[in-house]
């Protein structure tokens, strides 16, 4: 096998806009693609700098539900630091919380998918 990295990851939304804005103007990614494309829009954001990017991929495009991903981690330097930010955004934060591999929260995007923030332990 000669995988180098995952290109993208799924995130079914049921509104593009509304997803674009909470994934640019909350979590600060950048948008990487926005175009048309039968049968729909290809709207992918991405962290600065992030080999993998997040497909947004809305009603007509791949048959998946809305809010049925799972278990996204993204690593931080401060986790604390973003609950804080996402708290003050209107997000519903878990945590966070130590855990052996670091200090972890969990959230959802305004579809119900699930997120995870980690910033890890040193060494780890």
């Amino acid at each position: 096998m000669n995988v180098t990295h995952a290109s993208f990851v799924t995130l079914p939304v049921s509104d593009q806009d509304r997803a674009l804005a909470f994934y640019t103007e909350v979590l600060g990614f950048d948008v990487t693609a926005d175009l048309q494309v039968p049968p729909g829009r290809w709207l992918q954001v991405a962290p600065k700098g992030a080999q993998t990017v997040f497909t947004l991929s809305g009603p007509g495009m791949g048959g998946f539900t809305p809010g049925s991903t799972r278990g996204i981690m993204l690593v931080t330097t401060d986790v604390d630091a973003d609950c804080a930010k996402l708290t003050a955004a209107g997000v519903e934060v878990d945590g966070p919380n130590d855990v052996p591999w670091g200090r972890m929260a969990g959230f959802t995007d305004p579809d119900g998918n699930g997120l995870m923030l980690l910033t890890e332990k040193e060494g780890m």
